[in-house]
């Protein structure tokens, strides 16, 4: 497959470096694949407002005003993007995903319940809860030919066994899972039947391919709505991880009004740089996003290529949202770790697949929001390192 060079083709592990980030920069000499964070800069109407604000001292607490224009930002984009309408009123500004799923299980779900965490998973799903002193229970994601899907039936029996919450990922990180309508409501149907919660991530939500939609679990009928807490952010999509700010949307009136009255001192308050920083992306940030993902689709596939051509036996499923692969290394017969083979041997860091849950302890978690030369280049280190083996 031939690719037009883009201006991201041009940025250098080199210049990743001098950049600092936790990803280039945590372990020296190697190739980075693995943190959640874009190699792509960030989009220019984001910079302006931050240096706006700079320029204003907008440091002190955070005003109401810029809290309200994150919401009707968000609010807009949300109806634009995803068909979800949804009152500026119901979306409240907060730290981060991860203090948001707190809140929820310790707030929305019933006292010492199980949190139910569908794996492969996003790492601190099977953590938090643990640390919270809740029981987690793991429910493998099934197939369905080349697709996963959750299995309804195990899922039922977590809430059967007296669970009561689900953390619903969409699109799932990691492994790229974009879930359709009828399959969330049928999720939803479960939850409702059992009188649990769900906590639903859907910081990928911009990260979407040709082909997909990324549809709100709580916007797929009044079951889910009612049952529901969504957590998203720009961080994901516009590379914003290190500005710590969120946004928790309710979708029910009880809800609303549990927050109205407790949530003033819940998630201790976003940061002012990342609420400005997040209204313009979704204000401003669409064209940058838009090209972004066109790359990204590009690079997806070119993945697809090397790992066929560099990794035989490696098994990939083409995600459909996020940019993060899931590779199956258990055919490679690796005697531990395939991250730890890799990094050892390749120099190339990835994210160990036993950190998601205990289906994913022969797999990696490939982040390919990166330049093609270096996804290149990282794919063939990979190759190497198994052909010298």
């Amino acid at each position: 497959m031939t690719h037009s060079r883009h201006p991201f083709d041009a940025i250098t592990v080199q210049s990743l470096r001098e950049v600092g980030s936790m990803k280039w920069t945590m372990f020296p000499d190697t190739l980075a694949a693995w943190v959640a964070e874009m190699d792509f800069g960030v989009a220019p109407p984001i910079t302006d407002a931050l240096h706006a604000a700079v320029d204003r001292g907008a440091f002190g607490y955070l005003p109401p005003a810029d809290a309200r224009a994150m919401s009707e930002a968000f609010a807009t984009w949300s109806a634009q993007r995803y068909g979800w309408s949804v009152d500026p009123d119901d979306v409240h500004a907060f730290p981060d995903v991860i203090a948001a799923l707190e809140v929820a299980i310790e707030h929305f779900s019933a006292p010492g319940s199980a949190v139910v965490v569908p794996t492969p998973a996003y790492m601190p799903f099977l953590t938090v809860p643990l640390a919270l002193g809740r029981r987690v229970v793991q429910v493998p994601m099934a197939r369905d030919g080349e697709r996963w899907v959750y299995d309804l039936d195990a899922l039922d029996q977590a809430f059967a066994d007296g669970a009561g919450m689900l953390v619903l990922c969409n699109p799932h990180n990691p492994i790229g899972r974009v879930l359709d309508p009828l399959e969330m409501a049928a999720i939803g149907e479960i939850v409702a039947r059992h009188g649990a919660r769900v906590f639903s991530d859907e910081i990928h939500a911009p990260l979407v391919y040709p082909g997909r939609a990324h549809v709100p679990y709580a916007s797929v009928n009044e079951a889910t709505a009612s049952h529901t807490l969504t957590a998203t952010s720009a961080s994901k999509a516009w590379n914003l991880p290190g500005l710590k700010t969120a946004q928790v949307i309710v979708s029910n009136s009880a809800d609303g009004e549990r927050w109205v009255a407790e949530g003033r001192m819940w998630g201790h308050g976003a940061a002012n740089l990342g609420v400005i920083a997040n209204t313009a992306a979704y204000s401003a940030g669409g064209p940058w996003l838009d090209d972004v993902v066109d790359y990204l689709d590009g690079s997806r596939r070119l993945l697809g290529e090397l790992v066929a051509a560099h990794l035989p036996g490696v098994a990939m499923t083409q995600p459909e949202g996020t940019y993060l692969a899931w590779l199956e290394c258990a055919a490679l017969d690796l005697a531990g770790s395939p991250a730890e083979f890799f990094r050892e041997h390749a120099g190339v860091v990835l994210t160990d697949g036993e950190l998601c849950g205990d289906i994913g302890a022969t797999a990696v978690r490939l982040n390919f929001a990166t330049p093609r030369p270096v996804l290149e280049q990282i794919v063939a280190a990979m190759g190497n390192a198994l052909r010298q083996r």
